[in-house]
């Protein structure tokens, strides 16, 4: 019988060795974005490849996952996914940009499912796989990147999703019912010299579409006669940014959004105007309380013109929650790879601003969620691109192989100690009743006052 450390260093070289075809995979998959609901083609790369692999699988889930199953040859045990995301963004600048749709992927998802697939090749190597208890669940998930919302909402319409966001669509279906803990890996470029991150939080938010109605008119001959609805958006941003200072620091919040539609002609007072915003804090209090200060932003800017307004309140994500033994395992294991000096620990404290649908599955099941270098640019724009592959898909390949050894291993005594300790801040239906407690639609008409 193998060591672990054997088992390991086996498990690290059958990822090696198809080091280049993982890669080549996650720079197909860079070549063809698509975003979130829509990832037909990236689904289908790794449903062959999971074929190829000769991995059982169920594709479509929550449209376009696509959940494998390996079972480890040494008995009954624990179930640990290893999670890969399937979705794009819309940055059109993007040097690998989607000449019709301006999808990108400027966050790095692209490698993920090839370390996704790298951790799974190495884990597959049959003198490792018969030493591992319970089983194995590659998962490639869908609309991790919260965009598009009208579109989204449209699928929600047609009852195709009621979530809009692929991790919690998941939840609510029960692809996550059978899994005992999960993991992924996520590019970044903001970790200077090191290679590895572990720790921290992420904010919860709640997604807002809004649309702001008035009167159209002639906006040179008679402006008297309409309702600008585009001035209307313009006094509730005004509004917004005049609360800012009210904020908490503690609160990490970030309020933002877009303008999709801001009229249809240059001549006519808009009528019609359409907002996607988020509003993002670090606790599930703070976004209820900052989104209460934004709907009222919203109803004061109808209010101003005698314009009506529509806020379309949407669940977003929760903050993120590392499991402690987790990411013990992941950090000794790219110190193992890696070396120690290369490895940044964030205090859990420490907010990184952003939000992450893993943050709501952490909420059920022990989850793990560290980073990964290799990345340059400034996350979500033009100029976020990965340099270093073998840094952004190899090195956490095998580093995720390595924790789900030292889990699985042993008759899986790690994954089982953390499975009977684990404390969930939620379980799957009260999670379900949170999120759609979040959901409302505000209607308001500044010309009733």
């Amino acid at each position: 019988m193998l060591t672990i450390q054997e088992l390991k260093q086996r498990a690290c070289a059958a990822i090696e060795q198809r080091s280049q075809e993982l890669i080549g995979v996650s720079q197909d998959i860079l070549s063809h974005p698509e975003p979130g609901y829509s990832e037909t083609r990236t689904s289908r790369v790794v449903s062959d490849k999971f074929t190829e692999l000769g991995i059982p699988h169920d594709n479509g889930l929550a449209l376009t996952g696509v959940k494998g199953r390996i079972q480890g040859e040494a008995g009954p045990g624990p179930r640990v996914a290893v999670i890969g995301e399937l979705d794009s963004l819309i940055v059109g600048q993007h040097p690998f940009a989607d000449a019709e749709t301006n999808a990108a992927h400027a966050c790095g998802h692209h490698c993920q499912i090839g370390m996704m697939l790298g951790a799974t090749i190495g884990l597959q190597t049959p003198e490792v796989l018969e030493q591992l208890s319970g089983e194995i669940v590659p998962f490639a998930v869908p609309a991790e990147e919260f965009i598009e919302v009208e579109r989204r909402l449209q699928l929600r319409e047609e009852g195709r999703v009621e979530f809009l966001g692929g991790k919690q669509e998941l939840i609510k279906l029960g692809h996550f019912d059978d899994i005992d803990m999960a993991m992924m890996c996520h590019t970044a470029s903001d970790m200077a010299e090191r290679k590895f991150a572990v720790g921290g939080t992420s904010n919860g938010h709640v997604v807002k579409y809004v649309q702001f109605a008035g009167r159209g008119s002639h906006a040179g001959g008679a402006p008297h006669l309409g309702i600008n609805a585009l001035n209307a958006a313009s006094f509730a941003l005004q509004a917004i940014n005049a609360n800012r200072e009210t904020l908490r620091e503690e609160d990490t919040a970030r309020i933002h959004g877009i303008m999709t539609k801001g009229g249809e002609a240059v001549n006519a007072v808009p009528a019609d105007v359409k907002l996607e915003w988020r509003v993002r804090s670090g606790s599930p209090d703070a976004v209820v309380r900052n989104s209460a200060i934004v709907d009222r932003c919203f109803r004061a800017g109808a209010l101003a013109v005698g314009a009506s307004v529509k806020i379309t309140n949407i669940p977003g994500y929760l903050p993120m929650r590392h499991d402690n033994v987790l990411a013990g395992l992941f950090r000794q294991n790219a110190q193992e790879l890696l070396g120690e000096s290369a490895i940044l620990t964030i205090p859990a404290s420490r907010n990184r601003g952003g939000s992450t649908d893993m943050g709501d599955l952490s909420h059920i099941i022990p989850a793990c969620h560290p980073y990964v270098g290799g990345a340059v640019g400034t996350g979500h724009s033009k100029d976020y691109v990965v340099r270093d592959y073998e840094q952004a898909v190899i090195n956490p390949a095998k580093i995720m192989a390595m924790v789900v050894i030292d889990l699985l291993s042993d008759g899986g005594s790690r994954a089982k100690e953390i499975v009977s300790s684990h404390r969930p801040a939620m379980q799957r239906q009260s999670y379900l009743t949170h999120q759609r407690s979040q959901a409302e639609i505000i209607e308001f008409n500044g010309a009733d006052l």
